[in-house]
Parts: structure tokens; C-alpha cells; sequence
């Protein structure tokens, strides 16, 4: 802003400058042109008067002389001829006695008694002159002929000299205005540099430095005063949300968990056909929990200010497979890993193990048994740096529509199974955004769907190469026990997986294979 604000100023100067200088340099060029020409057609005038004299009293004797000591004084070339064009004298003697040059244009005229001048280039000075042929006449008889040759170095000289002189007077001005606005213009921008870095920080979530209020123009010590209030409240109230994502989870926790314990101590009191609605009772209190824990999560989410990461995708997703094996041989679902090696990509401290976890969850749920769950990485075509994360199911798919909302807090398709909360995927948009990535739900060949996580390498200087298969995971078993949560890595956005549960808050453990999503 310094620098436009800089060039603005020195711009208009420039324009003031070049409409005054270049007008002045013009006229005075012009007035110096004509004084020399006025004054060298007078000297020619008076010249040929006092020949023509000469000439009349046939003492041309002394012509010469007379010629040669003018040409010195004025520094011109000066050649005379008589009133037949026969040359009488020339000072520089460029040409011999008697010469005839009454055919020249200009002794032609001046012979005829009219007077002619103009600019051209004279052989004797080698240079541009001022020529003035003038005849030598009492009335109307022409006794001899004039012309004499002024160099025009002097008065070329002299405009040049103005025409500098004009040059360092505007440069002058210019540095003399480039240094007044440099000070007005930095002025002026201090207060927006010091707004622009609290904005800043601000935005990181952590605002140190508020700008002064007392600097700059009165419009932007208002502007500064009113950031420092509007950032205040800002600060006050991300602290107080922050420390309500971080406490509620502590005075939720116990009540939820009293009540559980509480329905679940009424089975043996209770007649057995109210058991079943004693479960559906127990299941809404265990949606309630996922529900806040994902609420939360969300929360912590929006509030956190964590920078992304180099993270090992490869090593991530071989973790995450291997740990949802179980659960998906519980479903006689295998999943398996394919695509090549990616290396690290950059992502929020444990963003890639929940974004996996909820996906892995969702496909779970609607996998139907002796179907695979691909997890696949690819580089992204047309995106240099970027690389991709496909999941992959073989259930019913999603509908256009329902991918377009399916990101959508709460949201669950109408024949979706009552316990999924609709914020999986919501938590997975958020954690891609975080890490400067994004999400998105496609049709799967076949049938399915295919979920793509797009994200920027941390090495750069990697590029694609050709996809080859990585080792496959077979994930189904014989029946088995139903197992309690897989192990989770240590991330700072829990979501409050309860038992046998995914990441993602949803239970898997003895889904239906043709559930939708949640």
C-alpha cells in the first residue's frame, strides 16, 4: 500500500511537471529561434544596405574586407553577388571569383527584388544554418544580392541547455515529493500494517499485539478502536466456547452414564414385554452420548488453531486396515489396501486416523457381507502435490442428491438406522478443511460408494509414479465375539467413540449390512 500510495503521489506530480515544463520549453524554444532569426534578417538587411552603396559608388574595392569582418563579428558564412549573380566576394571563398549563381533559387528571387530565408544545411559550415538572401536595391533597381549563412549551434545550444535545466528542476521536485510522500504514506499505512498483523494473529487464534488507536488519520484510529473492541469480544467469546467444548464433555459424561446405569438396574424389576422398550431407551441414551461427543468434537474442531503436519499417509492407512480388521470380520467384510506409496502428506495432528476411522465406519455399516472395502491411495491427475484417498464400499450407494447433503450436520438419509448421529461426515469435511484439503462422495463403478480425500504432499519435490498394488488385507473371520473399541491413536479431538464403536461415534458391532449411512 506504501509503495501505490508512493507511486500515486509521484504520478501526478510527474503529470503537474510535464504540463507546465514541457509548454515553457516549447515557448522559450521557439521565442529563442525567432530572436535569432529577427536579429540575423536585420544584420543581413543593414549589410546589404551598406553594399548596395558600395556597389553604387563602384568602389567595391574594400568589399571584401567589409564582408570578411562581418562574418567574424557574427560568425556566419556571407556571399555577395552583383545584379547579374555574378559572385563579388565570398568569406569563406568555398567559391571562385565570378561565379556565376543568378540559376540558384534564392539569388534568382533576390534579384527579382524579393527577400527569402529559411533553415537548410550550408556546404561551407557543415552544419544546419539560418540562410538570408536579401537584395541590395534603391527602389526598384537591384545593385547586388546578399545571402548570408548563421550556424544555428548558438541558439540550439542554448535550448538544449534550457531544456536540462528544466530536466533537474523536475527531478528536484520529484525527490523532494518522493521523500514527502514516502513519510505521509508510511503515515498513513502504519495503522493498516499494524491492523493487518492483529488480523493476523486473530485469525491463528492467538492475538497478542493490539493495534494503537492513536496513530495514522482520524478515519483509521475509528477503524483500529473498533477492531480492538470487535477482537475483545472475539477473544472472549472464542475462549468461552473453547472452554465450554472443553468441559462439557466432564458434566455430560456422568449424568449420561448415571442414566444408562439406572435403565439398565430396571431389567430384572421389569415385566418381560417392556424389555424391549427398555433397550430402545438404553440405545437413544447411547445415541444422546455419540451425538454430544461428536457435537463436541466439532466444536474443538472450529475452535483449535493447530498448524498441519508432514504425516506418513501410507503408514496411517496400513495402522487404521489393520486395526478395523476385526470389525469388519465381524460382518465377513474384507478390506483391503491398494495404490502406491504416497510418502507424507500435510494434515492436522491426527486428522488422518479419524478421517479414516469415520469413513471405515460409515462403509462398514452398509457393507454387505462377502463384500470388500477398498482403501486406496492415487495421485491426484491435474493437481501436481496433491494426493488422494479413496474408500470405497460395495453397499447401496447414495443417490445425488444425498451426496450433495450428506455433509450436512445431522443429516441421515430417511431409511438410515437409528443410531448414527449425521456428524461422521461432517467431522471428516472439517478435518480435510483444517488440513488444507477437502472431501468429497462419488458414485462408485458397480455400485457403492467412493469417498475422495484430497490432500497437499509435505515433500514436494515427489512426483507420481506408476500405480502398483500394495499388499492386501483379508479381514474376514469366523465368527467371533463382538470386541470392544478399536485402539485409537492419540489425537486432540476425540469423538467419543462409546463401546464397539467406531471413531466416527457409530456402532458397527452387529450392524445390518444394508443400513445408509448416517
Amino acid at each position: 500500500m506504501t509503495r501505490r500510495l508512493l507511486l500515486s503521489y509521484l504520478s501526478l506530480t510527474l503529470l503537474v511537471l510535464l504540463c507546465l515544463e514541457v509548454p515553457f520549453g516549447y515557448v522559450y524554444a521557439r521565442g529563442q529561434m525567432s530572436r535569432f532569426t529577427g536579429n540575423g534578417q536585420q544584420a543581413v538587411v543593414m549589410l546589404a544596405e551598406v553594399l548596395e552603396e558600395k556597389v553604387e559608388r563602384r568602389t567595391v574595392t574594400d568589399l571584401p574586407e567589409l564582408v570578411a569582418s562581418f562574418a567574424r563579428r557574427t560568425r556566419s558564412h556571407v556571399t555577395v553577388v552583383d545584379s547579374q549573380g555574378k559572385l563579388l566576394t565570398d568569406s569563406r571563398n568555398a567559391l571562385p571569383a565570378g561565379a556565376d549563381l543568378s540559376t540558384q533559387p534564392d539569388i534568382a528571387a533576390a534579384l527579382r527584388n524579393r527577400s527569402n530565408s529559411g533553415t537548410r544545411q550550408d556546404p561551407a559550415l557543415d552544419e544546419a544554418a539560418f540562410v538570408a538572401t536579401v537584395p541590395g536595391a534603391s527602389g526598384a533597381t537591384v545593385r547586388c544580392v546578399v545571402r548570408t549563412s548563421f550556424p544555428l549551434t548558438t541558439v540550439t545550444s542554448k535550448v538544449h541547455d534550457a531544456w536540462l535545466a528544466l530536466a533537474a528542476v523536475g527531478l528536484g521536485v520529484l525527490a523532494a515529493v518522493a521523500l514527502i510522500a514516502l513519510a505521509l504514506a508510511r503515515w498513513i499505512t502504519r495503522p493498516v500494517r499494524a491492523l493487518e498483523h492483529a488480523t493476523t494473529q486473530l485469525a491463528d487464534g492467538t492475538l497478542k499485539d493490539l493495534p494503537a488507536t492513536d496513530l495514522g488519520p482520524p478515519e483509521l484510529r475509528r477503524l483500529a478502536a473498533s477492531f480492538v473492541r470487535t477482537a475483545t469480544r472475539l477473544q472472549h467469546l472464542l475462549k468461552a466456547q473453547h472452554a465450554f467444548a472443553s468441559e462439557a464433555s466432564h458434566q455430560l459424561k456422568t449424568p449420561l452414564t448415571a442414566l444408562r446405569l439406572r435403565l439398565e438396574n430396571f431389567e430384572p424389576y421389569l415385566d418381560p414385554r417392556a424389555r424391549p422398550s427398555l433397550d430402545e431407551a438404553v440405545d437413544e441414551v447411547e445415541r444422546l452420548s455419540r451425538m454430544v461427543h461428536g457435537l463436541l468434537a466439532l466444536a474443538r474442531l472450529e475452535n483449535a488453531a493447530t498448524t498441519p503436519e508432514a504425516t506418513d499417509l501410507d503408514s496411517v492407512v496400513a495402522d487404521r486396515a489393520a486395526v478395523w480388521t476385526a470389525f469388519a470380520g465381524e460382518h465377513y467384510v474384507d478390506i483391503a489396501v491398494a495404490g502406491p506409496k504416497t510418502g507424507r502428506v500435510r494434515a492436522i495432528p491426527g486428522a488422518l486416523d479419524q478421517i479414516i476411522d469415520n469413513l471405515l465406519s460409515n462403509a462398514l455399516r452398509v457393507s454387505p457381507p462377502e463384500t470388500t472395502i477398498t482403501l486406496a491411495t492415487a495421485w491426484a491427475s491435474g493437481a501436481p502435490g496433491t494426493v488422494e484417498l479413496h474408500v470405497t464400499d460395495q453397499g447401496p450407494g447414495m443417490t445425488e442428491e444425498q451426496r450433495r447433503r450428506a455433509f450436512d450436520r445431522f443429516w441421515r438419509a430417511s431409511d438410515a438406522d437409528h443410531e448414527g448421529t449425521g456428524l461422521g461426515l461432517p467431522i471428516v469435511k472439517q478435518l480435510a478443511r483444517a488440513s488444507g484439503g477437502e472431501v468429497t462422495l462419488q458414485a462408485a463403478p458397480g455400485g457403492g460408494l467412493n469417498a475422495v480425500v484430497r490432500l497437499r504432499t509435505a515433500d514436494t519435490h515427489r512426483t507420481a509414479h506408476p500405480r502398483r498394488p500394495r499388499s492386501t488385507m483379508r479381514a474376514r473371520q469366523g465368527a467371533v465375539p463382538p470386541l470392544p473399541s478399536p485402539p485409537h491413536a492419540a489425537m486432540p479431538y476425540p469423538t467419543g467413540s462409546s463401546e464397539a464403536a467406531g471413531p466416527g461415534g457409530d456402532r458397527v458391532a452387529g450392524r445390518s449390512g444394508a443400513a445408509r449411512r448416517g
